[in-house]
């Protein structure tokens, strides 16, 4: 018996010794089937993920975030000590030790896995989980975990350990389209990596694993649960002391979330659709910044006055009305705050640059500035009295009527501006000729079509806001600027991609220039802008006002910056009786001036 089982155990380890070189031949060509497409690590090299671009104010206020995926890269060796350790705590606390496989904790995940009797515990390192993101598809299969292995193990001789977390840190998911450390720092926090306090650092830890599951704003529970595991994990492996301990524990998690609004919402929309055409997808991708040149304390003011003006209005029982306002810094030309509307999450359409409106009596310091540029002076006369002229038809005829009704006679061009006589500026118009008056509204900046018939002299014919503000530039300093709004553009790496020249070219007179301040100044002084003197320096401007008081405007300046504001419905309805731009409009721009 003894002898027959003895010649079993032979037999088996016969067998047994015949099988072991055919299964590790088995196991060693499967690996190296599995090896065989392994992605070359000397991409990490070129490692450029999608990143987020930043659009900068001129006094250097971060306005907007460009992007697909957000991210913004943090170099490693900016990211805090107690932020890679929370991730350490979490996600491999021998990360230090190991070698980018770490065997001590992929046995103790197996004894779990047995124990559990399924699959519970990973035993993957932060290095495995880095060659995952960057190179395999997300797949449970034996043939991923084998490349996985040996990936981590290439990454780890190429890269030092701050480096892959690094990497890893700056690739990871954080949840609502956050990737990267500090694009989740902003979405969770509205703050920076750099500014993570203990607390929020073990709940950046604590999402990747599940980021809808763990979201505060989601799961707030579960949220801190999990962050409070994370907090203790810092603890139990010496990263924080019992008091940063206690204190962490204490912390409440952030309940607001910094959504992808942008400040001065309208302006970028203005510049994003302007650099989309030259930078395509890069503009979303690329990690570029662009330098503008909008003031953002200027823009909250300029915000703070609309919002006061539609307040003033709804009041008055005007409701659903818009406003816009555009300012210019007269010594470059540059736009330095634009409001399109009363709110942009309601409604995209930009009327500083979209909302092609009629200007009204707005318009009529061209025919003035037409006058003065042929020779005439604010002293010369006109006749302020009824004139006709043929209409569209032939049996048509239009006759230009003042505000009151009312005729005066011989006045000067100063008193006729001043007091916006509608029968003179027509009288003029035809004076000059409305040839003349078209060119210089072309020269201006006017491109908008004026149409060639006399009641474009009172501003029949549409133009926006920003072409007309750019026009009154021409007025306030016989300069004509490009409107431009971008200073710079780097790359991410700081190279200058782009610089703007704020070029201005004099296209009229000094004299003509002092002829245009003269009258334009009458305006505030004796005229139709008398609210303005409320600021006790001199300024000057003009108050535009359409039929049946649809639109109100008032363009003015002093001598830093042109502004620009309109009033109106989007439909064309009139704003109300007697909302003229003295009463609808001006209040606005005497605000908005009055900080400044």
């Amino acid at each position: 018996m003894v002898a027959r089982r003895r010649n079993r155990i032979k037999v088996f380890l016969v067998i047994v010794f015949a099988l072991v070189p055919l299964s590790l031949g088995f196991l060693g060509g499967f690996v190296f089937w599995s090896l065989s497409d392994l992605p070359r690590i000397k991409q990490l090299e070129e490692y450029s993920p999608l990143e987020s671009s930043l659009v900068y104010s001129a006094d250097n206020e971060l306005l907007a975030e460009l992007f697909i995926e957000r991210r913004t890269f943090v170099p490693y060796y900016k990211i805090p000590a107690h932020v890679k350790n929370a991730f350490i705590a979490v996600e491999d606390n021998r990360f230090y030790k190991h070698r980018g496989i770490d065997f001590v904790r992929i046995f103790g995940a197996l004894v779990e896995d047995i124990k559990a009797m399924g699959f519970v515990q990973g035993g993957s390192t932060i290095t495995q989980q880095l060659a995952k993101m960057l190179f395999l598809k997300p797949e449970r299969s034996i043939v991923r975990k084998i490349k996985e292995a040996a990936l981590s193990i290439q990454i780890e001789r190429h890269y030092t350990k701050d480096e892959i977390l690094g990497l890893y840190l700056n690739q990871t998911y954080f949840g609502t389209r956050a990737y990267g450390i500090e694009a989740a720092s902003y979405t969770y926090f509205g703050k920076s990596t750099e500014k993570l306090s203990i607390a929020e650092a073990a709940l950046m830890s604590a999402i990747p694993k599940a980021p809808s599951t763990y979201s505060p704003f989601k799961n707030p529970q579960k949220a801190l649960n999990r962050r409070n595991y994370a907090i203790r994990k810092m603890y139990s492996n010496g990263f924080i002391t019992k008091e940063q301990h206690d204190e962490a524990l204490k912390t409440p998690l952030p309940t607001l979330y910094n959504s992808r609004r942008y400040k001065a919402p309208y302006f970028i929309d203005y510049i994003r659709s302007e650099l989309e055409d030259k930078y395509g997808d890069k503009l979303f991708t690329a990690g570029i910044k662009i330098y503008t040149t909008l003031d953002y304390r200027l823009q909250s003011i300029a915000d703070e006055a609309v919002a006061n003006g539609i307040k003033a209005l709804n009041k008055r029982g005007r409701k659903n009305v818009q406003a816009a306002l555009i300012a210019i810094d007269l010594r470059t030309g540059t736009i330095k705050a634009m409001v399109g509307g009363t709110d942009f999450w309601e409604t995209q359409f930009n009327r500083v640059t979209q909302a092609i409106r009629q200007p009204g009596s707005a318009f009529k310091p061209i025919v003035y500035l037409t006058a003065f540029d042929s020779g005439m002076t604010p002293d010369d006369t006109i006749l302020d009295q009824e004139i006709s002229f043929p209409g569209k038809n032939k049996e048509d005829v239009w006759i230009p009527q003042n505000y009151k009704h009312e005729y005066n006679g011989t006045v000067t061009l100063r008193y006729a501006l001043t007091q916006s006589l509608n029968a003179a500026t027509v009288y003029l118009g035809n004076q000059v000729g409305l040839k003349n008056v078209i060119d210089m509204a072309k020269k201006v900046g006017i491109q908008s079509k004026i149409q060639p018939y006399m009641p474009s002299c009172l501003g029949a014919s549409e133009v926006t806001p920003l072409e007309l503000a750019y026009a009154y530039c021409v007025m306030a300093t016989g300069k004509r600027f490009e409107n431009t709004a971008i200073e710079k553009i780097v790359d991410r790496d700081g190279i200058v991609l782009e610089e703007f020249n704020f070029n201005s070219e004099d296209i009229i007179d000094e004299a003509v220039v002092d002829k245009m301040k003269d009258v334009l100044g009458s305006v505030v002084q004796q005229g139709t802008a008398k609210k303005a003197l409320v600021l006790n320096r001199t300024v000057y401007g003009k108050t535009g006002t359409t039929d049946d008081y649809a639109d109100a405007w008032f363009m003015g300046f002093d001598d830093n910056f042109v502004v620009g504001v309109w009033v109106g419905r989007d439909n064309h309805k009139p704003i109300g009786d007697k909302e003229t731009g003295a009463v609808a409009a001006l209040p606005i721009w005497i605000d908005f001036m009055s900080h400044l």
